[in-house]
């Protein structure tokens, strides 16, 4: 019996569009059993997208390093970059690609600031441009590296993760054709944080059933009693999924989600 439901969202619980399809919402809101986002996002991206969903509980957000109460905003675990950690491992890839630029996500506020120069796909015109050295003087939740001359996150990931060999961190990415690198602290992805909130509320992993995309969902998919992968997933999603449904755009979440209401209202009718 699935206890909770865990969904990636951008390229997997939302169309290509950015948004949810009704079919999704009602498969939602006729769950059962709570349901948490996991996702790459900030923050400040999540929140009304949640209360537009009807998601009550909580969402876990900068691929696990941030995990809060939707209805009281209050973090219920973070694990950050130490400062002096960050600065080691931007300068460490700039000194491998001279033309990188830095930005980051923190708990302090503002919650993003960024070199300038760093483009941004939502550009915040209230987002402070530092120097990389202020950009780096506390700790951070997320460091996010682009290049003008690396056009593939793929390529960028390979790149990064020779230089910074021996560095207590992590790296991902949402996609393998946007040039963002996504950087965290040691020991943090989507299966942690998800573990961790599972364990939380006395939900084994056995109990989960989990949606992804992006290669940054590989180890949620792969950690998840029932991993599933809508049909435009990564290739790597692909490999370790239980199970292939529909594309974002075709309600992939939502015809396994309405599977799944029927199913338990005939168990429990």
């Amino acid at each position: 019996m699935i206890r909770l439901v865990a969904t990636d969202v951008d390229g997997t619980l939302l169309r290509s569009d950015g948004t949810p399809s009704p079919a999704t919402v009602s498969a939602l809101r006729q769950l059962s059993v709570p349901y948490v986002l996991v996702t790459g996002r900030p923050q400040r991206w999540v929140t009304q997208l949640a209360a537009d969903l009807g998601c009550e509980g909580a969402a876990i957000v900068a691929n696990g390093a941030l995990t809060y109460d939707l209805v009281t905003g209050d973090v219920i675990r973070a694990l950050t970059i130490p400062a002096a950690d960050a600065r080691a491992c931007a300068l460490a890839i700039r000194a491998s690609l001279a033309d990188t630029l830095f930005a980051v996500e923190r708990l302090s506020d503002p919650p993003f600031a960024s070199e300038p120069g760093y483009p941004s796909v939502h550009p915040d015109p209230q987002a402070p441009l530092l120097a990389l050295d202020e950009l780096t003087s506390g700790p951070v939740l997320k460091l996010l590296c682009r290049s003008g001359s690396v056009a593939e996150a793929e390529h960028l990931f390979d790149v990064a993760r020779t230089a910074c060999a021996g560095h207590p961190v992590e790296f991902t990415h949402s996609s393998g054709t946007i040039g963002l690198l996504e950087i965290a602290a040691a020991g943090v992805d989507k299966a942690a944080a998800l573990a961790a909130y599972a364990q939380r509320l006395g939900i084994a992993a056995e109990d989960v059933l989990a949606f992804g995309d992006g290669f940054n969902d590989v180890p949620l998919i792969a950690w998840a009693g029932h991993g599933v992968a809508v049909a435009n997933a990564h290739p790597a999603v692909l490999d370790v999924a239980d199970e292939v449904t529909a594309s974002n755009d075709d309600d992939g979440v939502a015809q396994i989600l309405t599977r799944l209401s029927t199913m338990t209202r005939k168990l429990t009718g």
